[in-house]
């Protein structure tokens, strides 16, 4: 297994913008690529989850990696994820993010407003169809990543001070 780069804000934006592309072949190239995006999140230091639009892949699919696990046992793939249904509920809590550190790479995080609970259907790294409703922290983390998936980051929902805050932290 390889591990990728992870592209950076703002040095990669272009990169980071990308939307993931639909899987519709699932052979051994694919199974590698997931294979190395596991070992990507578990080489970096307190990771939760890596989508494949924050990773050097080229075309990179629509797919991401989760496993925020202790001893990191539990892994999860998402491919071809929709969130088909957000509560009213929210809440709002800080965010990270591997793509977005300061130029010394410290974490940079701020708070967030997500669903407090959402259903996701998906495809496993097989192709097998996969329906989840999750809370907490799992459906912050799964929100997050598709949002990357459809080339936005947790920034984008920062405005005014706490943006310019960030921006600062970012150069720092």
């Amino acid at each position: 297994m390889s591990i990728i780069r992870i592209l950076q804000y703002p040095q990669d934006l272009e990169l980071l913008r990308r939307k993931g592309k639909p899987v519709e072949v699932f052979d051994e190239a694919f199974a590698t690529i997931i294979d190395n995006m596991f070992a990507t999140l578990y080489h970096a230091p307190s990771c939760a989850a890596l989508a494949a639009t924050q990773l050097d892949i080229p075309d990179a699919p629509h797919v991401t990696v989760i496993d925020f696990s202790p001893d990191k046992n539990q892994p999860l793939c998402l491919v071809n994820a929709t969130i088909t249904h957000f509560s009213e509920e929210k809440d709002t809590l800080r965010e990270g993010c591997m793509s977005v550190n300061s130029r010394k790479g410290k974490s940079i995080a701020s708070g967030v407003e997500r669903a407090s609970t959402i259903t996701v259907e998906a495809q496993d790294r097989h192709g097998k169809p996969v329906k989840l409703t999750e809370t907490g922290f799992m459906a912050r983390v799964i929100q997050h990543e598709l949002d990357h998936l459809q080339g936005k980051l947790y920034i984008d929902y920062l405005t005014g001070l706490r943006r310019k805050t960030i921006e600062r932290k970012i150069q720092s």
